[in-house]
């Protein structure tokens, strides 16, 4: 089973088609609690904080990170919460690059 630190971001345009049954599942047992693999198109996790600036403080370094290394979630911003849906556009599913997304997102 491949951890969080062995997969890595690649460029969209190496992307074929997206990921499919059990390989989608063997990738989401390498990330933290929470991450769920919905209708096998995208991931998503809610993390909760103490209040509105510590969640926005979060989705600012989410931001940081995504144009650090060109991977671009969808971001849901509320109080004392933040919903991250990380899918790849470009073949509208998931792909490795997605999940290494979700595992940077963790270490932050």
């Amino acid at each position: 089973m491949e951890t969080k630190q062995d997969i890595q971001c690649v460029p969209c345009n190496t992307i074929g088609q997206a990921l499919t049954g059990d390989r989608l599942h063997e990738l989401r047992r390498g990330l933290s609690d929470g991450w769920l693999v919905v209708d096998e198109h995208h991931l998503e996790k809610a993390y909760r904080f103490r209040n509105f600036a510590q969640a926005l403080a979060f989705t600012n370094s989410v931001g940081t990170l995504a144009e650090q290394i060109g991977h671009h979630p969808t971001i849901q911003l509320s109080w004392g919460a933040v919903r991250i849906s990380v899918w790849t556009h470009k073949i509208n599913g998931l792909s490795e690059s997605d999940f290494a997304l979700a595992a940077h997102i963790d270490q932050l």
